[in-house]
């Protein structure tokens, strides 16, 4: 029994030694708990509106006070024209106009109906289906108080539009996501891995004996997994619109070359992960972890990053494939470029370029 215990605490101690190890195991359900408590919600909150009254009536302003304090919805601003509404939606900075026609209240008093258009923009399917529900959940309500003051039955409809996913489908949203997050997993860890593993082996003195300077060797163990997510992109895009029919809307070089801007972020990701730790399970738990969980609960790819709490939304700016998805999503389905993309593009390059120089600079520290 003594010799029991005995191993019992050396087991003890192997799992204490590797602190980077236990960082992980005890800080996981911590992070998850979190993630999934606050990152998972289905609620709207402070979605972005734009108001086009063509009537400017008092029951207009009135049906807009209630869409502004249901506390669902930021104004953004109001439309002159409806020649604005496509610039404002690919800008990204309105997720749903509110259209009323001109005449409105005249016609709802002469005729007892009238319409308010609402068009939503439906890159992000579940929360357009869930913008227009709310929307026309509000206006129903405001007709049935004016019904409950009028001697003759008034009728206020819902004519609902969706903008580049008319159909909803969520295929579109999912094919970003699963872009990035293969890039991620093919990338960033298996280059945190296939370096770690030639430490772990041993067999990085033999890299290190030979001719090879340091950034050759990076580069050497790098570029079969960039050509390899290369080619896991035309794949995923090949399928995208043979098998699922989503559209590329705007200019496929460009697409390639974000796509190509995102690999080289993530490889420089796995270099960086490589430098920190000496074993290929510390390394994938720490892609596992740091990576695949952020790419898929915070980048935006499942859940909206503005219905998240403020702290969640700063953590998910530093997340490559947040900003990735944007990109993707605007030259897909927006059939946006670099005019409308560049900070995301900026940001997106200052990563690749930061991670990229700390990485090879703490490889090199490392090697020496």
């Amino acid at each position: 029994m003594k010799q029991f215990f005995g191993f019992i605490i050396k087991e003890f101690y192997h799992v204490f030694r590797d602190w980077r190890t236990l960082i992980i195991l005890i800080g996981m359900p911590v992070i998850q708990i979190v993630l999934f408590g606050f990152a998972i919600t289905n609620e709207i909150n402070d979605a972005k509106i734009a108001i086009l009254d063509k009537s400017k009536d008092a029951v207009t302003e009135k049906i807009i006070s209630k869409i502004l304090s249901s506390g669902y919805f930021k104004l953004t601003g109001y439309l002159e024209s409806s020649s604005e509404i496509e610039p404002a939606f690919k800008s990204g900075k309105v997720q749903e106009v509110v259209i009323f026609q001109e005449n409105f209240d005249e016609d709802l008093t002469r005729t007892g109906t009238a319409t308010v258009q609402i068009l939503t923009d439906a890159a992000e399917p579940n929360t357009a289906n869930m913008l227009t529900s709310y929307t026309s959940s509000i206006i129903q309500n405001f007709n049935s108080s004016i019904n409950s003051n009028s001697k003759m039955p008034l009728e206020i409809t819902t004519d609902i539009k969706m903008f580049y996913n008319e159909e909803l489908k969520s295929v579109f949203m999912f094919v970003p996501g699963v872009m990035a997050l293969i890039l991620m997993l093919v990338s960033a860890m298996m280059t945190s891995i296939s370096i770690t593993k030639e430490k772990e082996f041993g067999t990085m003195e033999i890299l290190l004996a030979s001719p090879l300077k340091p950034f050759q060797i990076i580069f050497g163990k790098v570029t079969p997994y960039l050509l390899i997510s290369f080619v896991n992109i035309v794949i995923i895009l090949v399928m995208a619109v043979t098998i699922f029919g989503m559209p590329i809307r705007g200019n496929i070089l460009l697409l390639l070359a974000e796509s190509t801007l995102f690999a080289i972020t993530a490889l420089a990701i796995g270099i960086l992960i490589s430098t920190i730790t000496d074993s290929i399970q510390v390394a994938m738990m720490i892609s596992l972890v740091g990576l695949m969980l952020p790419t898929i609960l915070l980048s935006g790819f499942v859940f909206p990053v503005e219905n998240m709490p403020l702290p969640l939304q700063y953590i998910s700016a530093i997340i490559p494939a947040r900003w990735f998805i944007v990109i993707i999503k605007g030259i897909m389905l927006k059939g946006i470029g670099l005019e409308i993309l560049w900070r995301e593009t900026i940001i997106l390059s200052g990563m690749m370029i930061i991670l990229l120089t700390a990485s090879i600079k703490k490889f090199k520290v490392r090697l020496q």
